[in-house]
């Protein structure tokens, strides 16, 4: 069962289901996340092996008004998950990011560190990861920068912006002094199947993995190094015909409500040895990307 089907990484996911796996692809519509109970039954009656919940309250400035939706959201329903989990002998991905740490330590952050998460966001999908991990068959894959071909993102909306600025002979301005990973939702999509695939099922003993994964493209980039990646690459792929001249600006020069980590980037090492998965440098899948949108 997969929850945020009609999001970037739901769509993803169904656009590489394994063979031999019976997906339930639940949007909005079919499953409300606010919604604890409509959350418990479902599972009751459905019954699923593994709940993977793609699904989640992303809105890292509007959670700031809006604390409690964002709360049902990304804590309860993987709570509600579990509990019902519990009682049908079903597994539970939890998919969650890299904002639940702080950003100031300035090295990669492991997958056994302590969360201290910045704002609302963050704090919420902190509390969805402790749901998942009070579940016996509960596992955190934390992400982050997550882009893909649909969808709203950081990368699509770059596009548009190269194209209006370069018109108009302005410069595109983006913040530089935040330090993360770009992630591909085709990637993401990929790690999150191995998980399920390498892991125990309630019928089938498999190897042990760690219970917290860690899952980005690998390198390291700043929102404008992604910024910059996008116009070169979007004009290479024939998907602008200029590129705008991007500026690097300050976070201070760009308030927000919410307050974002400074360097987020998570270390991956244990989690790719764990799932089997090779490394792909960010820029090569974001060129992966941008040439699917051709």
């Amino acid at each position: 069962m997969v929850t945020g089907a009609a999001g970037q990484l739901g769509q993803a996911l169904q656009a590489s289901v394994p063979q031999g796996i019976e997906l339930i692809a639940l949007t909005r519509q079919g499953l409300d996340l606010a919604d604890t109970k409509a959350c418990t039954s479902l599972v009751r009656e459905l019954k699923p092996d593994w709940v993977l919940n793609a699904g989640a309250y992303t809105a890292v400035d509007k959670a700031e008004s809006e604390p409690e939706l964002a709360q049902a959201v990304n804590a309860g329903a993987p709570a509600a998950f579990a509990e019902a989990l519990a009682q049908t002998g079903g597994r539970l991905l939890q998919v969650s990011t890299d904002f639940v740490f702080a950003g100031n330590q300035g090295s990669p952050y492991r997958p056994d560190q302590p969360v201290q998460p910045l704002g609302v966001y963050g704090a919420s999908k902190a509390a969805g990861e402790q749901a998942a991990l009070a579940l016996p068959g509960g596992q955190v894959l934390r992400t982050s920068w997550v882009y893909g071909p649909v969808g709203k993102n950081f990368c699509l909306t770059m596009l548009r912006l190269h194209a209006l600025k370069a018109a108009a002979g302005e410069p595109l301005g983006v913040v530089a002094d935040q330090v993360g990973c770009p992630t591909a939702t085709t990637t993401l999509a990929a790690a999150c199947w191995r998980a399920i695939g390498v892991g125990k099922t309630p019928s089938e003993p498999g190897p042990e993995q760690p219970r917290i994964l860690h899952h980005s493209d690998a390198g390291a980039a700043s929102w404008y190094d992604f910024a910059l990646a996008i116009g070169e690459l979007g004009v290479t792929s024939g998907l602008l015909e200029r590129a705008a001249q991007v500026t690097p600006i300050s976070t201070a020069a760009y308030p927000t409500p919410a307050q974002r980590p400074a360097y987020s980037l998570l270390d991956c090492t244990l989690s790719r040895a764990a799932l089997g998965l090779k490394p792909i440098h960010w820029r090569a899948a974001l060129a992966q990307v941008l040439a699917s949108l051709g």
